[in-house]
């Protein structure tokens, strides 16, 4: 029993004795370790302070003098189109605008309410701005209104505390003088579109009143145009109220860009094709400029620039005319006999006798086909034929020399080719051969290809632009190169052709206006001056029977082509005119070609002729245009496609 308690004793634990001294150095040791904490923190936050006072002082104080300066970006004016004269082809205006930041706006609905009452806004403005609302990213304006009055302007100013995401300012936007006639010209401008802004998220994208070039020159140009942008600094309140201006940096304005183009002479070719759709070209016969690219009916890009509606859209979508397809370059059309001349050329450079007769009995067989004439011209040389637009002759002669002859001269001329211009789209057409065939269609050239396409019909396809340059070639005998920058350039040099192939085109082409031709009616009522030409009818779907296109319903009309020169005696101005379904080229195109080249030499005869025409149109190209809206203003609209100007 003892020795189980001493084991048990000897078992326990003794409790350890802790001393005063043991206390005061543990306590030392945490309060060291507490300290050093205590010390690295203030060390870390003092370096922190530092830093923020000595390197970060010039950001500190940027983002201080931000909270209380706005900076605000002021868009470029961009650079004017001017004309080769030196007259406005596009400007800027001084205006008043009013803008919406989608990323700023609270109650969408009651805004745009409020606006509409203030600015009275037409209902298809309302929609409009819904619907860009709507589509628009947070960071891209949204026009309400420009070309505001100054009591409109304020109107809206004094009523910014109510209206968050509402911005008004002062700036300038682009104008169009000549409005519709230089749409297909000059193009147009419009805000920056969402995928426009991803590409280069450069912050003058999105400043309200900065647009950028859609289309035509106005796109393909938009560096020179654009211009360097300026700012303006605000002093402001902490709820961003206005207190005083500090400093305004102005902007420098994009360069200004000379064209080639008379904008008067454009201007009167773009009236005077009237109620038709078709278009006007006109070179320089010795440089190349282009004096005149006219393509009507167009849409006005002021509409476009200002944010078009759904009604106008909707007006331009429904017309038949095609006003969103520029003619003169993109329009393709079987050149018909204005491609004669070409084909003479290229007979006597293949050893036909101009002199050399044949006989016209109202046709031409090839096997058990009889290919028609437009009439029994009897016996015919060179320049009567084209004078009178045999197409016996040119079945005949085409044969013998092969289209493959043929094709080359086409091609030297122009046709079928493509031009370094600065405009977004062009169509080179088509100057087809046996080659040429047998890539597309794996098929072999046929005696009735040649046939065909020897008076211009069949495979061969041209834009008015090719014809007017080709017109422009066979005058001056040059082989001028297009332009429509207005800059200085070497002398063209002699096409491959003799003088004396030329002159014997050159007086068939006379002969059609001056003599006994297909074109007599629209000789130049001007002394000393006369225009040599070549009318063209092209079909647009083959007609069995005696209809051939001249009647039923339009889209289904011949095409009238009409390509000329003048003065006669020493070429200066090449042209070509195209009407869509004229149904002829005499008909149609040449009394349009006669007028436009009598304005170039007598603008008071032209004038009286045209002034009078459009009384009978119902007013010029503004007036019908306007009488044409409001007639569209009555119908229901359906909501337009995305927004053309993105």
């Amino acid at each position: 029993m003892r020795a189980a308690r001493q084991l048990a004793i000897g078992n326990m634990k003794v409790e350890k004795q802790v001393t005063s001294g043991q206390l005061d150095f543990a306590f030392t040791r945490r309060a060291a370790f507490v300290g050093g904490v205590q010390a690295a923190i203030g060390l870390t936050v003092a370096a922190r302070m530092s830093y923020i006072a000595v390197a970060d002082n010039e950001k500190y104080k940027l983002l201080a003098e931000s909270n209380r300066v706005n900076l605000t970006i002021i868009p470029p004016r961009r650079g004017w189109f001017i004309d080769r004269f030196g007259k406005p082809i596009a400007t800027n205006r001084a205006d008043f605008r009013v803008d919406i930041i989608p990323d700023r706006l609270a109650k969408k609905d009651e805004t745009v309410q409020t606006l509409a009452e203030l600015l009275a806004l037409s209902t298809d403005d309302v929609d409009r701005i819904h619907r860009e609302l709507k589509n628009a990213q947070g960071f891209q304006p949204v026009q309400v209104a420009d070309g505001l009055d100054y009591d409109k302007f304020a109107a809206v100013s004094v009523r910014l505390p109510d209206l968050p995401g509402v911005s008004p300012r002062q700036g300038y936007s682009r104008f169009y003088p000549s409005g519709a006639a230089v749409g297909h010209l000059i193009g147009y401008v419009g805000t920056v579109s969402a995928e426009e802004y991803q590409k280069n998220k450069k912050p003058l994208l999105i400043t309200p009143g900065f647009k950028v070039g859609k289309d035509g020159l106005e796109k393909t140009l938009e560096d020179r145009l654009q211009g360097e942008p300026g700012a303006k600094r605000t002093e402001v309140t902490a709820r961003g109220k206005i207190v005083r201006e500090l400093t305004t940096r102005p902007d420098t304005p994009g360069k200004p860009v000379q064209l080639t183009i008379d904008i008067d002479l454009h201007n009167y070719a773009a009236r005077r094709l009237g109620l038709e759709s078709g278009s006007v070209v006109i070179f320089d016969c010795l440089t190349g400029d282009i004096i005149t690219m006219a393509s009507m009916p167009c849409y006005d890009p002021n509409s476009f620039s200002d944010g078009i509606g759904r009604v106008e859209w909707k007006m331009l979508n429904s017309d038949d005319h095609i006003p969103m397809l520029n003619k003169a370059l993109q329009g393709l059309y079987p050149p018909g006999s204005t491609l004669k001349p070409v084909a003479g050329l290229a007979m006597l450079r293949h050893g036909v006798d101009p002199e050399e007769i044949v006989i016209c009995n109202g046709g031409y067989r090839l096997g058990n086909r009889v290919f028609k004439c437009l009439g029994r011209h009897g016996p015919v040389n060179m320049t009567t034929a084209i004078m009178k637009s045999c197409n016996t002759y040119f079945y005949s002669m085409g044969r013998r020399i092969g289209y493959d002859n043929i094709a080359p001269v086409a091609r030297e001329l122009g046709l079928g080719q493509e031009f370094p211009l600065p405009f977004p789209s062009q169509r080179y057409g088509t100057v087809p051969d046996s080659a040429w065939k047998m890539r597309k269609y794996d098929q072999k050239w046929t005696e009735s290809d040649t046939l065909n396409a020897v008076i211009g019909q069949g495979y061969i396809i041209a834009s008015p632009f090719q014809l007017g340059l080709m017109a422009a070639r066979i005058a001056s005998g040059l082989n001028i190169q297009p332009e429509i920058l207005l800059q200085k350039r070497a002398a063209a040099k002699p096409l491959s052709f003799p003088k004396a192939h030329l002159d014997v085109v050159r007086e068939g082409m006379n002969l059609v206006v001056n003599g006994a031709g297909t074109a007599v009616r629209s000789r130049l009522m001007l002394d000393n001056i006369a225009m040599a030409g070549k009318t063209g009818t092209a079909q647009v779907r083959r007609i069995s029977g005696s209809q051939r296109g001249q009647s039923g319903a339009w889209k289904y009309r011949d095409h009238g082509l009409f390509v000329c020169f003048a003065p006669v005696d020493q070429p200066r101005y090449g042209a070509a005119v195209v009407i869509e379904h004229g149904m002829g080229g005499a008909r149609a195109a040449a009394p349009i070609a006669k007028d436009v080249l009598t304005f170039i030499y007598d603008r008071a005869q032209a004038m009286a002729s045209l002034e009078a025409l459009e009384a009978g149109w119902g007013g010029n190209i503004e007036q019908r245009m306007a009488a044409k809206y409001a007639m569209f203003q009555n119908q229901p609209a359906p909501p337009p496609p995305l927004d053309p100007t993105a």
